[in-house]
């Protein structure tokens, strides 16, 4: 479906972020500083102290943008779901229900049963989708009602899984995104000696479950020569992550997310050695966070800069722990961000900047081994016309087999979350590939309502 330039003819677009009292949010909205693509942002959130924390972030922000000659966006806080949509060019979907209390729950109750808790993987991605989808479904229902014409660009996690359901409302108009994939390529690149911006490659997979099989430089595949160069491979994230030997007889480069499934053992002892979860340490940190920065706005941009890279130093570092213990360097942090990513997007779709992305969109014949409808993570071309894949090697059999997999516990968690049935969620659970007992899906799931997160 193309693309609605009206907004961007009239001097920018609006853009509504659903989860305005996120974290993240200042990466979007600094993105935006000194760009023309936005001409006003408008903040949504049921928690209002939060959204005020934000605020007062973004407000720090466009005054040093104003100071250093910059145009920043203007901001507007909104009264409501429907105040917020209306009008909207772009929707930003960053929701977390259940906050990251929630977060914590679905990472410490598997872990109690023996397997994976992780905010997108495993039984611990289940139940977070669970948690989620009746309410993103909700949002698209309103944003089809309110903002018919608006693109609905979709960071909630578990990404994959809820844009999915959110097409079943929106059709075309939802595109998911991801940071990972870019990250990848353009890391994988800079270690090969090839410009990340002008790199061709061959990414496939579903959102958190990807594998990069080629790396085109100037005719050549370099992806070969840089898995066989243990040296290079110790100069990034990925490559210290799954290490030479492995990577060399896998034949490709995974997304980070896989480290969970090649290796799960020492995933899941490092997680349950450590002192915290990732989302217990993530919701401690932001409690305190909101908190010092609620009763010091002068101050909520300082503390939101010191709180986030102590997140960015300190992500996956589980995966880092079970994989020999390292700590990230400023290459494995200039991944291109989520926020560049979707501002990339958008000016792709106004037609300002066309864009090749990996995008979590319909397949449509893409990857043969899915239906049509699945909703896969692949390279796409964007313009002002819309989102179209580009074509892609076929999966191997190992990689068909856990995107089938995976899938399969996707459609379940849809099921379940449409209809509230206990034996589709029991479902996702059990199939799911790194749950190893239908006994264990079944306990995983009477904790989690026992919790009522």
């Amino acid at each position: 479906m193309a693309a609605d330039t009206t907004a961007f003819a009239r001097g920018g677009a609006r853009l509504v972020v659903l989860g305005g009292g996120g974290f993240r949010v200042p990466l979007v909205y600094r993105a935006l500083i000194g760009d023309p693509a936005v001409r006003e942002v408008v903040l949504y959130d049921t928690d209002p102290g939060r959204l005020s924390v934000i605020a007062a972030v973004l407000a720090e922000q466009g005054r040093s943008a104003e100071r250093a000659g910059a145009r920043a966006p203007e901001v507007r806080v909104a009264a409501g779901l429907d105040d917020a949509l209306r009008d909207a060019d772009f929707v930003f979907s960053a929701i977390r229900v259940g906050g990251m209390a929630g977060r914590a729950c679905d990472e410490r109750i598997p872990l109690a049963e023996g397997v994976l808790g992780q905010e997108t993987v495993g039984a611990g991605g289940v139940l977070y989708g669970l948690r989620t989808l009746p309410v993103a479904t909700a949002i698209a229902k309103r944003v089809a009602a309110v903002a018919p014409r608006a693109w609905v660009i979709n960071f909630t996690n578990p990404a994959g899984m809820v844009t999915e359901a959110m097409r079943a409302v929106l059709g075309d108009r939802v595109i998911g995104i991801c940071d990972s994939p870019v990250g990848l390529v353009r890391r994988a690149a800079r270690a090969a000696g090839a410009d990340p911006d002008r790199v061709g490659y061959d990414y496939v997979g579903l959102n958190h479950l990807g594998w990069l099989r080629r790396l085109e430089w100037r005719g050549r595949d370099l992806l070969p020569g840089l898995l066989a160069d243990a040296a290079a491979l110790a100069t990034f994230e990925e490559g210290r992550l799954f290490g030479a030997r492995w990577l060399g007889t896998l034949g490709s480069l995974p997304n980070e997310y896989l480290h969970y499934y090649y290796f799960t053992r020492e995933a899941v002892a490092a997680a349950r050695e450590a002192a915290a979860t990732r989302g217990e340490f993530l919701d401690r940190q932001q409690a305190e966070f909101f908190g010092r920065a609620g009763a010091d706005p002068a101050g909520a941009h300082r503390l939101w800069e010191a709180a986030r890279l102590e997140r960015e130093e300190t992500y996956l570092a589980e995966a880092r722990q079970a994989s020999g213990g390292w700590q990230r360097d400023a290459a494995d942090l200039d991944g291109g961000g989520y926020d560049r990513v979707a501002l990339a997007l958008m000016r792709a779709l106004s037609g300002a900047a066309p864009a090749r992305l990996v995008l979590n969109v319909r397949n449509g014949g893409t990857v043969p081994v899915l239906d049509e409808e699945a909703v896969v993570e692949v390279a796409c071309e964007v313009d002002e016309t819309g989102v179209r894949p580009l074509p892609v090697a076929p999966p191997d059999a190992h990689q068909a087999g856990l995107m089938l997999s995976v899938k399969a516990v996707e459609r379940a968690a849809i099921e379940a979350a449409a209809t509230g049935s206990r034996s589709h969620a029991v479902r996702a659970l059990a199939l799911h590939p790194l749950v190893d007992s239908a006994a264990v899906a079944e306990r995983i799931w009477r904790r989690a309502q026992s919790a009522k997160v």
